[in-house]
């Protein structure tokens, strides 16, 4: 989830595509190549950055309000809530909408067919057994894998039929691990929160194995965000009398990106191993801390305006986030242009960066390579 919360609190149509950017520095669009492989579906799995619409079912388990399903979330696309901790689209939905394929269903608020593809993520979720964290809301990659299983039989038969199915579609293995470090955030320091990175890693690779041996060919695994940049860990790690801990050209926290690039450079070691053992399996690594580091270092180029480590609905206090008032809470606030910043609630990503991410890893998809379609205003 993309939110730092104490514990418990962390769980917390196919359109023309067109952007417009306000700045003269603008990103120049670029022309998307012919399509050389068709997916027939995509199963998504991950935490907040990834989930459409599970959230508020788990919540519900436990009598519990979703915050994302209030205004003014969801008001820049839907025109309403849905589940997703945005004020619009997530890359997923991106990636979908490239691919020609319909916005991928949460699994757990979705009456119709999955044969197009189902999404298992959840607010909250963390790649480690929720178990470990003492925390009742057990959504993690290991019970979304249980979810994906489950759905399994209905989607294919015979072992030939699953490789086949599976054969066609797009897994992506959304990011794991946000939740898992930032809940320890609140008894660990950083370098103790380091040495859980192992387990993050080899969890996630158990289950990239699992989905192989299950029929995937086509994996698009996600990294680690710039965890000292999101303003929930830059309030959680507030201290003014130790300005060396912060980088003087981005304000985020060195240490705590740090442990995201750790994170990230162990998982790529790990893909390297899959790939190794399976050559016929496509794992694509959706690289999720450079280009949110891009905007952050040259948010003009990107069209946005202000601070860029200020998120655009929140409560008072610094970078405009607040536990005790969030976005939606009665005395919160939001900005007159979402899709002039990079933050949207906390951790969680506008619409807008939403789109320069998914337009990243699309690149990185061959085949197909392809980017979001993008249109520089006069």
């Amino acid at each position: 989830m993309g939110e730092l919360l104490p514990p418990r609190a962390a769980v917390s149509l196919l359109l023309p595509l067109l952007f417009v950017f306000t700045s003269p520095e603008a990103v120049t669009p670029a022309t998307a190549p012919p399509v050389r492989r068709r997916y027939d579906s995509i199963f998504s799995f991950g935490d907040s950055f990834a989930d459409t619409g599970n959230g508020p079912a788990v919540f519900r388990w436990h009598s519990i309000p979703d915050p994302a399903m209030r205004p003014p979330y969801g008001s820049t696309f839907f025109g309403r809530p849905t589940g997703r901790n945005c004020d619009g689209r997530l890359a997923i939905d991106f990636i979908a909408e490239s691919l020609g394929l319909p916005l991928v269903p949460p699994f757990l608020a979705h009456n119709g067919s999955f044969r197009a593809g189902a999404n298992f993520a959840v607010a909250g979720a963390t790649a480690l057994d929720a178990t470990f964290f003492r925390d009742p809301f057990n959504t993690s990659l290991n019970v979304q894998l249980q979810w994906f299983e489950s759905l399994k039989p209905s989607l294919c038969g015979t072992a030939q039929e699953c490789r086949e199915f599976f054969g066609r579609s797009l897994l992506v293995v959304g990011e794991f691990g946000f939740n898992d470090y930032t809940i320890s955030f609140y008894n660990k320091s950083v370098h103790q929160v380091r040495s859980l990175v192992p387990d993050v890693i080899r969890t996630i690779s158990m289950a990239i194995e699992r989905f192989i041996k299950h029929g995937a060919t086509s994996l698009l695994v996600t990294g680690m965000i710039p965890l000292g940049c999101v303003p929930p860990v830059l309030v959680r790690f507030d201290d003014d009398s130790d300005q060396a801990r912060y980088n003087h050209l981005t304000g985020c926290l060195d240490e705590v990106n740090e442990l995201a690039i750790h994170h990230n450079s162990l998982l790529v070691e790990s893909l390297e191993k899959i790939r190794a053992k399976h050559p016929e399996v496509e794992i694509i690594y959706a690289d999720f801390f450079s280009p949110i580091m891009e905007m952050v270092e040259s948010p003009r180029k990107f069209g946005f305006e202000g601070d860029v480590l200020t998120v655009c609905c929140g409560g008072p206090g610094r970078y405009h986030y607040s536990q005790a008032i969030s976005c939606g809470d009665p005395g919160a606030s939001k900005c007159k242009d979402p899709s002039a910043r990079l933050f949207w609630d906390g951790a969680h990503l506008t619409e807008a960066a939403n789109r320069y991410v998914a337009n990243d890893w699309l690149r990185s998809i061959n085949p197909p390579a392809m980017q979001v379609p993008a249109v520089i205003s006069s």
